[in-house]
């Protein structure tokens, strides 16, 4: 038996009234032994590749192969030997676990003794033995995905489709789904993982990286990264605003990437500026007037000459010395790289923005805060403050009761017990008030899909009480800082999931709001809209807005100034990110040598928690 299972070559596909096609002349293959991760930004074409190889679309033009099998005349054949999970949770909320199972089991004629015999393979496989009886829509968001698994794999296929998995799944979550389907892969089943995050495509024994249409490349992520290798460089312990001197980094020709990590930038420089870089690294391009000469000589960003490479503490209680550092590449790096860099770190948004001062006042607090239903609880006792100016994340699994405590801190739950204030305001009895000083960017975008985006502009900029032409500047405004005008008199449902995004941040902001609340902002947004988001956000808080914001994603958490992990209800670790990661070190298995990520910090104290509980 072949391991190609997918082959197409020029293969095209258009759609009515698009002025570019969604697929351009691919051509490549797919094959049994590892997962292929198909990867690329939000439209880069990947579900459209995906319903090709599943005989769901017609090409508009090149050859394509399926199991051996033409997938426009041979559809039902394909069918049969075929999994597919779709992006949009393809399951019935309503349904529970079983029924879910026993439809698509239907659907699939697996009947009988292989019926009984494979619902207990996959519940097994899938620890969902004792969620049977409940309704799909009232699974976390890992156990969907789970159930979404358990339902491809009816019918044994060789070829598992995997459109998106990972969005809206938290880490463990992420880790567990990577474990089944590397199980399947050891069985001989051909996966693809189409995913928009690229810490997901790092893991794949080969991609397929989509942009535009286009493929821009094919092979395994080492091949991506190769050519980045020592380009990408730490600057340990800066002084300063870490976001201010990001902002001043990424605005240099030099700089085609960089991140927070903790109390570090991670930076790329471009190909034609490491050369001189490591040049002066070399010669010891320390701090003063020398560094200034070297700086006047060289592309290395001016805020850096503050910098010296191997400079030690002055003396002990000094402050930790500042140095570069190589830092090992990752496939991320290599694929903002192929798309020219990712966005400037100046934000058109922050500079319409009003500064706030900045007068460290304690202007969010929960304490001791509670919500049953019933009698669940789904926050117990959660205590935490947040000062004007900061970004603190609020991070959990799915199910931790993070949401809960969200929504309760922006008013929109009542607490069973407890107090939750904005501004001083206690949102139980002045909620009116308190909401007017505060901004809401909702997980799945509480935006209005039937209503147009200068609708959906205009109605939100009312709610927060501007009229006239007040509001007809702020939509026009916001339309133009956020590149909506060519969108406005469409519908929102039809923009692509980025330009919703920056809708529904634009909805959000358009009071000029003290206090912004972000509820996974960035769920299923690609790598380069993630950065130009952060970049508002960043400029935001530099102008003295305060930013709660909660997320699946571990690379984010690290922009935060301080982080509150909430398990089973509860507060378990508050702090920095690098405070959480030495938590990690010393309460868990993780050691300092492996220099933990946040990931690595998530996992390691969830699982201590469950191995040490109170």
């Amino acid at each position: 038996m072949s391991d190609v299972v997918v082959s197409f070559e020029d293969l095209s596909k258009s759609f009515a009234g698009m002025a570019a096609p969604a697929l351009a002349a691919l051509t490549g293959e797919i094959r049994r032994g590892c997962i292929t991760g198909l990867v690329g930004p939000d439209g880069a074409g990947k579900t459209t590749l995906l319903r090709l190889i599943a005989g769901l679309l017609v090409p508009t033009s090149g050859r394509l192969s399926t199991l051996g099998r033409d997938p426009v005349h041979e559809a039902t054949a394909i069918h049969r030997e075929l999994g597919y999970m779709p992006q949009k949770f393809g399951l019935y909320e309503d349904l529970s676990v079983l029924e879910n199972l026993t439809l698509h089991a239907d659907l699939r004629n697996v009947t009988g003794k292989e019926r009984r015999d494979t619902f207990e393979r996959l519940l097994a496989f899938t620890d969902l033995q004792r969620f049977t009886g409940r309704f799909a829509g009232k699974l976390s968001g890992g156990m969907k995905q789970k159930l979404g698994l358990a339902c491809a794999l009816l019918g044994k296929p060789r070829l598992l489709l995997l459109d998106e998995p990972g969005v809206g799944v938290d880490p463990i979550s992420r880790k567990e789904l990577r474990h089944m389907v590397d199980r399947l892969v050891d069985d001989g089943i051909a996966v693809v993982w189409s995913t928009a995050y690229l810490e997901e495509a790092e893991l794949c024994g080969t991609t397929l990286v989509l942009n535009e249409g286009q493929l821009i490349f094919s092979g395994s992520p080492q091949a991506m990264t190769a050519p980045l290798a020592g380009r990408c460089w730490h600057l340990k312990n800066p002084a300063g605003s870490k976001r201010r001197l990001l902002a001043q980094a990424l605005s240099h020709p030099s700089i085609s990437d960089g991140t927070i990590q903790g109390h570090h930038l991670r930076l790329t420089f471009r190909a034609n500026a490491i050369a001189q870089f490591a040049e002066d690294l070399a010669n010891g391009g320390g701090g003063g007037q020398d560094a200034r000469a070297t700086v006047a000589r060289t592309s290395c960003p001016p805020p850096f000459f503050l910098s010296s490479p191997t400079a030690p503490p002055a003396g002990p209680g000094a402050a930790p010395a500042i140095l570069w550092a190589p830092v090992e590449p990752r496939f991320e790096d290599a694929f903002i790289d192929r798309m020219g860099g990712g966005p400037s770190g100046d934000s058109v948004l922050a500079q319409h923005v009003p500064i706030i001062p900045n007068d460290r006042k304690i202007v969010i607090e929960a304490h001791q805060l509670t919500k049953k239903f019933g009698d669940f609880t789904a926050t117990d006792a959660v205590t935490f403050q947040v000062r004007r100016g900061e970004i603190y994340g609020l991070l959990g699994p799915n199910g931790a009761g993070k949401s809960t405590t969200f929504k309760m801190m922006c008013g929109l739950l009542t607490p069973s017990a407890g107090r939750a204030t904005v501004v001083g305001l206690d949102l139980r009895h002045s909620g009116g008030r308190a909401r007017q000083k505060l901004g809401y960017m909702a997980q799945k975008f509480s935006l209005y899909g039937n209503l147009s985006v200068r609708r959906n502009l205009e109605f939100f900029s009312g709610i927060y009480g501007l009229t006239g032409t007040q509001r007809r500047n702020k939509t026009a405004t916001m339309a133009a800082i956020f590149h909506l005008e060519p969108f406005l008199d469409a519908k929102t449902d039809s923009l692509s999931l980025g330009f919703k995004q920056r809708l529904a941040l634009a909805c959000a902001v358009m009071h000029e709001p003290d206090i912004l609340f972000l509820d996974e902002p960035t769920s299923g947004v690609d790598p380069v809209t993630r950065r130009e988001f952060w970049s508002h956000i960043n400029g935001l808080v530099e102008r003295g807005v305060t930013v709660m914001v909660t997320t699946h994603f571990m690379d984010e958490a690290e922009y935060c100034d301080r982080i509150g992990l909430v398990y089973r209800g509860k507060l378990i670790a508050e702090g920095t990110p690098d405070q959480l990661k030495n938590l990690a070190v010393a309460t868990t298995s993780i050691t300092a040598d492996a220099e933990p990520t946040m990931e690595d910090a998530f996992i390691a104290l969830i699982q201590g928690t469950d191995e040490h509980p109170e």
